[in-house]
């Protein structure tokens, strides 16, 4: 009885969580509406594909389970080598995104979660090193520092950036090798189970889309302008 009221519980937790990613994306990307709906429409399919086991029944190579994660990335990929993708990123406010890593704190509390009910094995947790927890942690003051104080620089920014991209594909590549499919290779004992299922779907497929598209549209801004100007003071001034 604890375990069941624990599956719901949690359930309903990651169903929150990714309706949370969805809304801030959807206001750091300035409310595009072209792009929210397809957001939405391909979050409404997958979670139809979960609910009727489709992904559980795949065993064959290439893996039914590319399904959720190759869509998406061919979608970034077309945003940033097209003019009007580029157009569409460069008009996100990198710091409303740098801010949306906060997305990943609950995302691993239910990771946690799903540990604790066997659904995940533990190295997908931030108890055997997956650390992306440190990612949405330390978001608010990278904002706060970076974008509205304005006192860390473009060095500190991109570091941050990078490190945060890091660990996500760590536990990206974690998830993959311990879910089963012909690809597995980790965590047999105690396989990825829950990605496979409603409402869990949604996380390669939707969340881990959404946190790589914005770390990436962050560190292209970082490239692209300096976040901030120091003020410089002349002779002139001076004298």
């Amino acid at each position: 009885m604890v375990m069941e009221n624990l599956k719901t519980f949690t359930a309903i937790i990651f169903i929150l969580v990714t309706a949370l990613a969805v809304a801030g994306f959807r206001k750091s990307s300035g409310k595009a509406s072209a792009a929210v709906r397809i957001i939405l429409i391909w979050t409404l399919m997958q979670g139809l594909q979960g609910l009727s086991g489709f992904y559980q029944t795949q065993r064959t190579f290439p893996p039914a389970l590319l399904l959720l994660i190759l869509p998406p990335v061919l979608m970034i990929t077309i945003l940033f080598i097209t003019t009007g993708g580029r157009r569409f990123i460069d008009q996100v406010n990198p710091g409303m995104l740098t801010l949306f890593q906060m997305v990943r704190i609950p995302v691993e509390i239910v990771l946690y979660l799903l540990y604790i009910d066997h659904q995940v094995p533990e190295i997908m947790t931030f108890t055997s090193g997956n650390y992306d927890i440190i990612s949405g942690l330390t978001a608010p003051i990278i904002y706060y520092y970076g974008y509205v104080k304005k006192s860390f620089s473009r060095s500190i920014l991109l570091c941050w950036n990078v490190i945060c991209l890091g660990l996500l594909l760590n536990i990206v590549l974690r998830a993959v090798l311990s879910t089963p499919s012909p690809l597995q290779k980790l965590a047999f004992y105690q396989p990825n189970v829950a990605i496979l299922h409603f409402p869990y779907i949604w996380l390669p497929s939707v969340i881990v889309p959404l946190v790589l598209f914005s770390q990436l549209v962050c560190i292209r801004s970082l490239f692209r302008t300096v976040p901030y100007q120091k003020r410089t003071v002349s002779k002139t001034q001076i004298l």
